[in-house]
C-alpha cells in the first residue's frame, strides 16, 4: 500500500509515466458514445454477487478490501471506455484487485439488491434511489465499509486511478476530492492557454449575475466550469460543440462560461455573491469542463462531472429543455423512456 507520506510523489509519478491524458490523440477521451449494437461483457475478475450489500461489504472486509459498487449499462459506451482503457490498463487492474472487491449493478436489471438497511429493490430501483444518472457511475467504500467517495460518469485513466488511492489510502477523511486531484493537475497543464470561445456563451461583465431568487427566468440556465490548460475542454469544444444540434439547443437556454481559475465576481443562481473560483470550490468539482444545469428558480437539474460526448450531450440538453426531471428522478429514467417510445 502507498503510504501517506509518499502518496503525493506516487501520484505525480504515476501521471506522468501513464501519459495518455496529454496527447490529443488520447484514446480515452476519443471514443463514439453512440449506444453498443453488442452487449459487454464483464471481467471474470468482478466478485459474484447475491447483491446483498452488508455481505458484500462483509466479504470485502474480510479480505482487507474496499467495495466499489459499479453501475453500469449494457449497452453504454462510457462504460465500453472505463472496461477497455481504465481496467484494460494492467497497473489499474493490479490496485484494483489488490484494495477492493467489484460488484456490479445494471441500473437496467431486475436482480433484486438488499441495501445496507435490509430494504430491497430491483436494480434499476436501486439505482433511481442512489440517482444514478449517467453510467458507469460508482460508488467506493474503504476498508471498514465506510463510503469514502460517489463517482458519476466516465473519468480518465489519470483520475481513475486517483480515485482508488483517494479511497485507499484514506486521503477522503482529510480532503475532499477536488482538493486531493488538484495537486496534481497544477502538474498537468495541457492544452489552450485561453478559455474556449463559443458564439452561445454570453459576453464576460464585470460581475455575471445569475441570480434567479428575485425574479423567475424564462429559459433554464447552462453553466460551464472550464480553466485554460484544459485538454478535455479543448476536446469538448473541438468537438460536440461544434455541432449544430448542440449548438442550436444550447441557443434555448441561457449559457455562461465560467474561468475555475478566475477572481471575477458572480452572483450564482441562488443569490449568493462568490467569484468564479470560490463558487467551483463550494460545488466541489473535480473534472474540467464541467457543466451545470438550473432551473427557472435557480434550483440545480443535473450536473455533468465527467467526460461527454455528443449523444449524452444532446440527450441531457432534451432532458433539461423537455423538463424530463420534473417527471422522472434521473436522467437513465427518462432515457429508458424515450428509447421506449422510439421502437
Amino acid at each position: 500500500m502507498f503510504r501517506h507520506v509518499i502518496t503525493y510523489f506516487v501520484i505525480f509519478i504515476s501521471f506522468f509515466s501513464h501519459d495518455l491524458y496529454a496527447s490529443t490523440n488520447d484514446s480515452s477521451l476519443d471514443f463514439d458514445d453512440a449506444s453498443l449494437q453488442h452487449h459487454l461483457i464483464l471481467p471474470d475478475w468482478f466478485k459474484l454477487s447475491f447483491l446483498d450489500l452488508q455481505d458484500s461489504i462483509d466479504e470485502a472486509k474480510s479480505n482487507n478490501h474496499g467495495l466499489i459498487i459499479y453501475f453500469e449499462r449494457k449497452n453504454c459506451a462510457y462504460c465500453k471506455a472505463q472496461l477497455t482503457i481504465n481496467w484494460g490498463m494492467a497497473d489499474i487492474v493490479d490496485y484494483t484487485k489488490q484494495h477492493f472487491d467489484v460488484i456490479a449493478i445494471d441500473v437496467r436489471g431486475q436482480r433484486t439488491v438488499t441495501d445496507f438497511n435490509g430494504d430491497t429493490y430491483s436494480e434499476d430501483e436501486y439505482a433511481a434511489k442512489m440517482k444514478t444518472n449517467f453510467t458507469p457511475s460508482f460508488l467506493f467504500f474503504d476498508k471498514q465499509g465506510q463510503p469514502a467517495l460517489q463517482l458519476y460518469g466516465y473519468r480518465p485513466p489519470y483520475q481513475f486511478r486517483a480515485a482508488l488511492e483517494y479511497v485507499s489510502d484514506g486521503h477522503y477523511k482529510k480532503e475532499n476530492f477536488r482538493q486531493y486531484l488538484a495537486r496534481a493537475e497544477e502538474a498537468m497543464s495541457f492544452g489552450q492557454d485561453e478559455l474556449n470561445d463559443n458564439d452561445v456563451f454570453e459576453l464576460k461583465q464585470s460581475i455575471t449575475d445569475l441570480n434567479r431568487q428575485q425574479q423567475p427566468a424564462n429559459k433554464p440556465l447552462a453553466v460551464f466550469f472550464e480553466h485554460p490548460k484544459c485538454h478535455a475542454c479543448d476536446v469538448l469544444h473541438a468537438g460536440p460543440m461544434n455541432e449544430s444540434e448542440i449548438i442550436d439547443r444550447l441557443m434555448k437556454m441561457r449559457v455562461i462560461q465560467i474561468d475555475t481559475t478566475s477572481s471575477a465576481n458572480v452572483i450564482t443562481p441562488l443569490g449568493i455573491k462568490t467569484t468564479n473560483k470560490s463558487w467551483a470550490e463550494t460545488l466541489q468539482l473535480s473534472f474540467a469542463p464541467s457543466i451545470i444545469f438550473f432551473d427557472n428558480n435557480g434550483k440545480e437539474i443535473i450536473r455533468i462531472e465527467s467526460v461527454v460526448k455528443f449523444n449524452r450531450l444532446k440527450n441531457i440538453l432534451e432532458y433539461v429543455l423537455d423538463e424530463g426531471y420534473k417527471s422522472y428522478p434521473t436522467f437513465q429514467l427518462w432515457r429508458d423512456r424515450k428509447t421506449h417510445e422510439h421502437r
